[in-house]
């Protein structure tokens, strides 16, 4: 069977999903081989294939590509209940694998919710608080950025670190949290279907928090608009940004660049309507057209159980595929030996 990932060749993250689809090839007896497709030319490449009717058997992507498989025709429907092990799966993750039709269409593997990473050695030097709300948050950047918490003289230093490109959406993904914190949405039910809601006077007012960051505080990174996640993380890492609201999978990363010790995790505060925050995973797809239905299965299978879960979270070698587990029987945060993953 061909397994995909969306990952760099060579990168720990696939040398963690080499190591997956190894362990299941020795599990099973089913041969399996892993090609790490780039992330950036992953969809590209499974168009291409789609066009050629040749499409691997086995696609580990993210939860957002759902709605694009299924209306392509591209993936299988998936008996939740014939899944081996599907009751140790968490019900919120089993919810990502499922289309607006009410079915399945993915095995969930992978789950992961967004905090905050304050710079603490920033924090203490202007003596302020962890944070408690959007209006403290705003605050503690308005001193990272005009307080010089770096101690080296200079106005360099911006207090919240944003992705503010409109490619890919980067800058609705990253402004979501608050959105939702404050009451507001995208779209919202009505009756078999959905209506925008980004209108509605809640997501108008966070909206309206986010304008200020740029224009009236003026606490974001120079060239926030135009910046991708490429860019924001070098932002952060060097020194240049406080404040930055992103993935778990960040974490190995800045404990090698920035230092452990320098930084904090925090769940993002609540807003006027309590606490949210954006959350994503990836499920294990079985594509359409295999002539190997169960081996498809096996795999999805293999890579749910707490076996699997184990191998990608990449303890290791630092190679994450399993940010958070959904299997509920493994503790992430436990086999890490880190409290910062239960945030």
């Amino acid at each position: 069977m061909e397994v995909w990932i969306r990952q760099d060749a060579g990168s720990p993250a696939a040398e963690s999903a080499e190591a997956l689809t190894k362990a299941f090839t020795k599990e099973t007896g089913l041969e399996a081989k892993l090609v790490a497709v780039g992330v950036t030319d992953f969809e590209t490449k499974l168009q291409q294939r789609t066009a050629q009717k040749d499409l691997p058997d086995i696609v580990i992507n993210d939860t957002g590509q759902l709605g694009n498989l299924v209306t392509q025709g591209l993936v299988r429907e998936v008996d939740r209940e014939a899944v081996a092990g599907s009751a140790d799966l968490a019900g919120r993750a089993w919810e990502a694998a499922q289309g607006y039709d009410g079915k399945y269409y993915g095995v969930p593997f992978n789950s992961q919710a967004f905090a905050l990473l304050i710079r603490k050695d920033w924090r203490e030097k202007v003596g302020a608080d962890v944070p408690k709300s959007w209006d403290e948050l705003t605050d503690l950047a308005v001193k990272f950025t005009k307080e010089d918490p770096d101690g080296n003289g200079r106005n360099d230093t911006a207090g919240m670190v944003v992705p503010g490109t409109t490619t890919r959406g980067y800058l609705t993904w990253w402004f979501s949290t608050m959105l939702w914190s404050e009451g507001g949405d995208f779209v919202k039910k009505q009756g078999d279907g959905y209506t925008a809601a980004i209108g509605e006077p809640a997501s108008v007012r966070a909206v309206e928090k986010l304008q200020a960051m740029f224009c009236d505080s003026k606490v974001v990174q120079p060239g926030a608009t135009t910046a991708d996640t490429a860019t924001t993380h070098t932002v952060f890492e060097s020194g240049k940004g406080g404040i930055y609201l992103t993935g778990p999978y960040m974490l190995p990363r800045f404990d090698g660049s920035l230092g452990k010790d320098k930084y904090e995790v925090v769940a993002a505060p609540p807003g006027a309507d309590g606490s949210a925050a954006l959350a994503e995973g990836e499920n294990v797809y079985l594509m359409a057209g295999s002539a190997n239905e169960k081996g498809q299965q096996e795999f999805a299978e293999f890579a749910a159980s707490p076996a699997g879960q184990k191998i990608g979270l990449g303890v290791g070698n630092g190679g994450i595929i399993v940010r958070l587990p959904v299997n509920t029987t493994v503790d992430g945060a436990a086999e890490r030996s880190d409290p910062r993953w239960d945030v």
